[in-house]
């Protein structure tokens, strides 16, 4: 719209402009005086003009028809093509001019006149190739699915063009939610082109959401082979996938490949938690406690998580709470000042009913990073100790409005999982979950919820109803349980 109103505008100048510089010459006086052949010509101001510009229209004419003389001289002493090649260049001139302004046109956002300086450069070059390319993005651009998908389909007759054209039914099949026949075209394209990083990337989400783990590890050799991958980065990612088929393995009742699978995962990437909790489990299951304590320790000193004490706990079943304890001292040895251990061994104690010692193992933790699992904690000591009903309440209701801790999030969208998986649920996004604390929330909590603490600690029964106090009593007697 607005390049047809600066149109006009130019016009609607020129116009004005020749109207004024032609009223300007008529006024002029004078004049020129041609003598030819014995006669003799006045002419006024305006007329040179008019002769200068005709003059001119001659030359160009005359060195046109110089060159069709040529031509046509040329073709008469045997030269076939000459007439053709002389017509032939200015129809690629013009054809090449309509492609330029429609790839300037398709850069500037201009779809409809892309789309039409397409058709023209078309007619005039007969080279469908660059046409039907700058017609398909142009219809894309303009929302013409049908005309893009159909101009696709063209280019998939050239073997020049063929990447390009499974490419973009591809995309639009992705667009559509068409993931079936999506993830064909980017095999296809993958074949063609086995270096495109774009379609390297696509071919692997497709095949992690489809569950095809041996067929999304081949495209991480490709990517890496192709330099498109760091090899650590690989590494990481190839055991995620390892891992995933070893899960889907274990689904199936094959419970050796799986371990064999999980074992595989955790060598790839040992700070890999699930791997290293599954493989472990697979050692456990064949009565190989030594392995299963050599890859759980080593992976909690990369990265304590409740899942690898969890794992190591089953690696002893009937022992002890005090054999626990011990045992439990060769994993967190090298790891003392981490929330994790602390909490850990807090756990323990409680188990032990040692709740002095308790105390000691979680510090004060409770008060330099309180989240709801070392607030009950806390709760389930004091309770232990023999302190008032409104102080492990007080403990309680501090849990209640605390951070959760931990969890796993994905890098891309934030979404919290309750379980670590390869993929996000939310995005998509492949092997995004980290083990890490969520980010605070902003939405003030309603009430005051901060005055709570003081309030259940001094009168219990008012601030908070019979049936949490229940709840909360609940939750104390499950952790001294632990």
């Amino acid at each position: 719209m607005l390049w047809s109103l600066i149109k006009i505008l130019a016009f609607v100048a020129a116009v004005t402009a020749l109207t004024y510089g032609g009223t300007q010459l008529m006024e002029v006086d004078g004049g020129m005086t041609v003598d030819a052949a014995g006669q003799e010509f006045t002419l006024s101001p305006i007329e040179m003009v008019f002769g200068l510009v005709v003059l001119v229209v001659a030359v160009w004419l005359g060195l046109k028809l110089l060159a069709l003389c040529v031509a046509t001289f040329k073709f008469l002493n045997g030269d076939e093509t000459a007439i053709s090649r002389y017509f032939d260049r200015n129809r690629e001139r013009k054809g090449y001019e309509a492609l330029s302004e429609g790839m300037m046109a398709l850069a500037s956002g201009e779809g409809h006149l892309a789309m039409a300086k397409a058709a023209r450069a078309d007619k005039y070059l007969q080279q469908p190739q660059l046409t039907n390319l700058l017609t398909a993005q142009a219809a894309e651009m303009t929302g013409d699915r049908k005309t893009a998908e159909d101009t696709y389909k063209k280019l998939l007759a050239d073997d020049k063009t063929r990447f390009v054209g499974v490419r973009g039914i591809m995309k639009q099949k992705l667009a559509d939610g068409d993931t079936d026949t999506a993830m064909k075209l980017a095999e296809k394209a993958f074949a063609l082109k086995p270096k495109h990083e774009e379609t390297q990337d696509v071919l692997l989400r497709l095949q992690a959401d489809a569950s095809d783990w041996s067929g999304a590890r081949k495209t991480l050799g490709a990517k890496l082979k192709s330099g498109n991958l760091p090899r650590d980065v690989h590494k990481r990612r190839d055991a995620v996938l390892a891992l995933s088929e070893a899960r889907d393995i274990l689904d199936d009742g094959q419970a050796i490949e799986a371990r064999e699978a999980a074992i595989e995962a955790n060598r790839l990437s040992p700070d890999l938690i699930p791997a290293a909790v599954m493989a472990a489990r697979g050692y456990i299951g064949e009565g190989n406690a030594r392995y299963a304590t050599r890859v759980l320790t080593k992976t909690w000193n990369a990265r304590p998580h409740p899942d690898i004490a969890a794992a190591f706990a089953e690696i002893a079943p009937d022992e002890s709470a005090q054999e626990r304890i011990k045992r439990f001292g060769t994993l967190t040895k090298s790891t003392g000042d981490h929330a994790e251990t602390k909490m850990l061994m807090a756990e323990l104690q409680i188990a032990a009913e040692d709740f002095p010692a308790a105390k000691r193992a979680l510090g004060d933790l409770a008060e330099t990073d309180p989240t709801a699992r070392n607030l009950t904690l806390m709760a389930a000591i004091e309770r232990g100790e023999g302190a008032d009903d409104a102080v492990v309440r007080g403990w309680l209701t501090k849990a209640l409005t605390a951070s959760r801790g931990p969890q796993w999030i994905c890098e891309n969208c934030q979404h919290i999982h309750p379980s670590w998986a390869a993929t996000c649920k939310n995005c998509g996004s492949f092997d995004t979950l980290s083990w890490k604390a969520p980010p605070a929330s902003e939405v003030a909590m309603p009430a005051g919820t901060e005055m709570l603490p003081m309030i259940v600690g001094r009168t219990a029964e008012v601030a908070l109803p019979e049936a949490k106090i229940v709840e909360d009593a609940d939750v104390v007697e499950e952790v001294e349980e632990k």
